[in-house]
């Protein structure tokens, strides 16, 4: 495995993460609409403008390992003959690659994950201070909750993201272009995994947090008392973060690539 795919794929999530957190806060404030102080105009209000940054750097301490597991595995894949063995199409290589990578990227960094969206939902530090006591209060199991409906939702995600990716670009030529529609492509098809998981995420965290009994129980209930809507609860947040999060990450990662000659 080459070091500058995991350098560079993890500077990429880094900057691309930070440039769009405050939509990435509204998305999910609004995916957990029963917390207190779940909106943007309350943020600024109780904790200032830098609040609306509260969990970025959580977040990219999430995302650099992530990426860079994600990419740098994703980059090995498609150069072995792991895969190619299977299947010599090169669509199926790239999809076949990304979940894997997707999924242990998932599996390793997730309670960083976990303790984002925990420091995300509370306001003025009332229950943690930083992300060293979320894991000092926290146990381990707890800070795993979720981790099942995450790798069900990441895996695709992860593999259409890359797989569209490389479709788009055949089309586009444009990294920013091809970036973007394939982040769309694949928020669209998987974004209930994403808001079922966020609620897994913080049973127990409060007691405004609804209480669920697994995935299922998880889904049933958010139909029942939100609609089929509800699974889709924050998701114009999530279009809005996707084009530039995603095109961001893509053009940095291309860039670097470049200037790395290789």
């Amino acid at each position: 495995m080459d070091i500058r795919d995991f350098l560079i794929g993890g500077i990429s999530g880094a900057i691309s993460r930070s440039c769009t957190a405050p939509i990435e806060l509204a998305k999910i404030q609004t995916q957990n609409k029963f917390m207190p102080n779940s909106n943007l105009l309350a943020v600024i209000k109780n904790e200032g403008y830098t609040g609306l940054w509260k969990g970025n750097f959580t977040n990219c301490l999430r995302i650099v390992p992530q990426n860079a597991i994600n990419f740098t595995i994703y980059e090995y894949l498609k150069k072995t003959t792991f895969i190619s063995d299977i299947t010599t199409n090169k669509t199926l290589i790239n999809f076949y690659s990304s979940s894997l990578a997707g999924m242990y990227a998932m599996i390793i960094t997730y309670p960083l994950e976990n303790a984002r969206s925990r420091l995300c939902l509370q306001t003025n530090r009332q229950h943690y201070k930083n992300l060293m006591d979320v894991f000092m209060k926290t146990p381990i199991n707890k800070l795993y909750q979720g981790i099942r409906m995450s790798v069900i939702g990441f895996t695709p995600y992860n593999a259409i993201n890359f797989t569209a990716y490389n479709e788009y670009k055949k089309l586009t030529g444009s990294n920013v272009v091809s970036g973007g529609l394939a982040g769309l492509t694949a928020l669209s098809v998987t974004y209930p995994s994403d808001l079922i998981r966020r609620r897994l995420q913080i049973q127990g965290f409060t007691p405004d947090v609804p209480r669920y009994n697994g995935i299922y129980d998880c889904a049933n209930k958010i139909i029942k008392t939100e609609g089929y809507r509800g699974l889709y609860r924050g998701i114009l947040y999530g279009y809005m973060k996707c084009i530039p999060s995603v095109s961001i990450q893509f053009t940095t990662f291309e860039f670097l690539k470049n200037k790395l000659n290789y």
